[in-house]
């Protein structure tokens, strides 16, 4: 089968990515052909479809890191809500393919939806795997900083998107990122995809709230591609955050339970909005053993996961189905989770890890301090989280639903 792989970008930023790159090289070591469509980059991986890939707007990973032309204000919106340019493009990209199925991973915002009405004018299939909240919610997390979750968008309270200054604390974005929305309801976007793979049912269950029926709704949990399966890990006396540094990953809780037990943590990430430097002022002066190490690749994470006690994922937001969960279990590593959104589907309490309370201080210390003062416990749930990884979460059980999914859809049309 060739299959168009789409998402914006062809370079590693985050889950979605690494994503992208894994089932890549598990479909094409399964003798599938893989023709990718993204957008050019000075950060991308190198392709030789890159010429086949669509214009930058603008060369940065996130939209706030510098000042904006207004011609890349123009594009980025025409972008955001329809572009005909990208129509163009994917146009002459499928009919110089011809794939057999279109699977994208991501394309709101710096694509458009016009690359669907492309591909069903051609009677392509098209599938899309679903990695945030971005067609229920204008700032695609169900979370603001005004109320913390929220899900009025959901409800029907649409203003409370401009209201609360959802998208970059602006309520004009707020008001452009919802007027995409909007016009993407209008045009029955999911209407015309004939089916999403949903990571967790949490969200699958989200969507079908959404109005999207739950024949199209597919949950297919994310994998890990593992490559040993008897890693070499010790338990040294710390523990480990990974991920980007924003508010609604929970960092200030976690700061504060750390400071307050007084048990090192080493927190491996970046911040694009200046909030590692707002935990970095809270900690100035209070004794603590946590340490920032900036931002890193996976081959310079990998011994930290090797080597930590446990994994922290303290997350305020309904974080969807987190790669770093699955990183931990592929190295023996249990997890401490909020127990909200997908992560309790993840973290079985006392089994793969704990659960501790929504954005409680208290509750977070407590558990860190059990599991410290009790290497054989931290031992025993990671070889738990690593037999269940070998189970449910490897390439070959991905590929099978997968694939099960694609040839009912490709037959189909």
């Amino acid at each position: 089968m060739r299959i168009a792989l789409v998402n914006y970008r062809y370079f590693v930023s985050g889950g979605p990515e690494r994503y992208m790159f894994n089932i890549k090289d598990v479909l094409e070591r399964n003798g599938h052909e893989v023709v990718p469509f993204s957008i050019k980059s000075s950060k991308n991986v190198q392709s030789p479809f890159e010429e086949d890939f669509l214009d930058t707007v603008d060369d940065q990973t996130y939209f706030a890191q510098s000042k904006k032309t207004i011609r890349v204000v123009l594009k980025s919106f025409t972008r955001m809500f329809y572009s005909f340019e990208a129509k163009k493009v994917f146009a002459k990209f499928l009919d110089k393919y011809k794939p057999d199925l279109v699977y994208i991973i991501h394309y709101h915002n710096k694509i458009s939806p016009s690359i669907v009405d492309v591909a069903k004018a051609r009677n392509i299939p098209v599938i899309h795997r679903i990695s945030d909240f971005q067609y229920m919610c204008p700032n695609a997390l169900f979370y603001n900083d005004v109320k913390g979750i929220c899900e009025d968008c959901l409800t029907g309270h649409k203003m409370s998107c401009i209201k609360n200054r959802c998208v970059m604390n602006s309520k004009v974005y707020s008001a452009i990122k919802l007027g995409a929305k909007m016009l993407h309801d209008f045009l029955h976007v999911t209407k015309k995809i004939d089916a999403f793979v949903v990571p967790s049912y949490f969200t699958l269950k989200k969507l079908n709230k959404y109005g999207i029926p739950m024949e199209k709704l597919h949950h297919i949990p994310t994998f890990f591609n593992l490559k040993n399966e008897k890693p070499e890990v010790t338990y040294e006396p710390y523990f480990l955050f990974v991920g980007r540094l924003e508010k609604q990953k929970g960092l200030m809780t976690l700061v504060k339970a750390f400071e307050k037990t007084g048990l090192p943590l080493k927190i491996i990430g970046f911040s694009n909005d200046g909030y590692e430097d707002e935990l970095k002022t809270y900690l100035e002066g209070k004794t603590h053993k946590i340490e920032f190490l900036g931002k890193m690749s996976f081959e310079q994470i990998e011994p930290y996961l090797k080597s930590c006690l446990c994994t922290l994922v303290p997350s305020e937001w309904y974080d969807n189905f987190p790669n770093v969960i699955l990183e931990s279990f592929a190295y023996k590593k249990a997890v401490l989770a909020t127990d909200i959104g997908s992560l309790p589907e993840l973290v079985v309490n006392d089994e793969t890890g704990f659960l501790f309370k929504y954005a409680d201080v208290d509750d977070l210390a407590r558990i860190t301090e059990k599991v410290f003062c009790d290497v054989s416990l931290a031992q025993s749930l990671g070889e738990k989280a690593f037999a269940i990884l070998k189970d449910k979460y490897v390439a070959e059980s991905h590929y099978a639903l997968l694939m099960k999914l694609f040839q009912e859809k490709k037959c189909l049309q």
